[in-house]
């Protein structure tokens, strides 16, 4: 597995999978036990603690924000908070980056501090660094692939190139991949340090794919989006029947993209689905 610089497309077909929620069974538990937790010790929040945790899990799990990049969602919920709870100085610099930014890392941030950004982004960083180092510490048995993944791997390697795109951290990734032994099917690791999933997969798609043999497999409608807008097709992994989507992927899904038949009536069906599955 090679990160973008070194990589060279091999064959004919892409197929782009999301970490986190998609292919990993991590999103609830990185939410629950360290993104929300460590924004609430960071900017002292725990007077309100349970009512910001819980609308920290709304954004970020089960709307349509689902699968937001960490900063973007920090941005979101800390203006939220400045209206209902407390003030936060510097919330509009930072929701102003979030937005505009190319890059939303913590690499980007420590060049913003660099030539003297708002403190808000030396709260934001140290927020994102003890993320980090709770994810890491998160025992193995709360970082699982769902279940098929493997299998799905493997049959979308037998006909394409596979490849990580994910808004997570490159070590986190990189852990959690390695330790189930899951990176023999995967060519190419794209991670929130090379930008947006719409950044990615154009880059990949540059790499001289047909975009019409390109595949997004993901779990949020930032997955969704970020095929759109590359002219891509989408596949779900639909949450809470993450097993039954991967199981379809190996039955259908990956037949139709490798025989050209996905597009027409069978990506409509799976966009439908994706809808109707967060309630819209």
């Amino acid at each position: 597995m090679k990160g973008f610089a070194d990589f060279r497309k091999t064959k004919e077909y892409l197929v782009c999978v999301d970490s986190d929620g998609c292919a990993m069974d991590t999103m609830d538990v990185k939410h629950f036990e360290c993104f929300g937790p460590c924004m609430v010790d960071e900017w002292e929040l725990s007077e309100w603690r349970e009512e910001i945790l819980s609308r920290w899990n709304d954004i970020n799990l089960y709307t349509m924000t689902r699968g937001i990049n960490r900063f973007r969602g920090l941005a979101l919920a800390l203006s939220e908070i400045n209206e209902k709870y407390k003030s936060i100085d510097g919330i509009e610099e930072l929701r102003s980056w979030a937005d505009t930014a190319p890059e939303l890392s913590n690499s980007a941030i420590e060049a913003m501090l660099a030539v003297g950004a708002s403190p808000i982004f030396a709260k934001a960083l140290s927020w994102s660094k003890a993320v980090n180092r709770g994810i890491g510490a998160l025992p193995l048995e709360a970082k699982q692939p769902f279940p098929l993944v493997g299998e799905a791997l493997e049959r979308a390697h037998s006909f394409a190139d596979v490849a990580i795109v994910s808004s997570a951290n490159l070590d986190a990734v990189l852990e959690e991949w390695q330790t189930h032994g899951l990176v023999g099917s995967v060519d190419v690791i794209m991670t929130q340090n090379d930008g947006s999933k719409a950044h990615c997969i154009r880059k990949l798609v540059e790499l001289g794919y047909a975009r019409d043999k390109v595949l997004m497999c993901g779990d949020a409608p930032g997955d969704l989006d970020a095929a759109d807008k590359c002219g891509v097709y989408f596949y779900p992994i639909l949450v809470g029947r993450e097993r039954e989507s991967w199981e379809e992927f190996i039955k259908v899904g990956a037949e139709r993209l490798e025989t050209a038949c996905y597009g027409g009536d069978y990506a409509d069906k799976v966009r439908r689905e994706f809808y109707k599955n967060l309630g819209n």
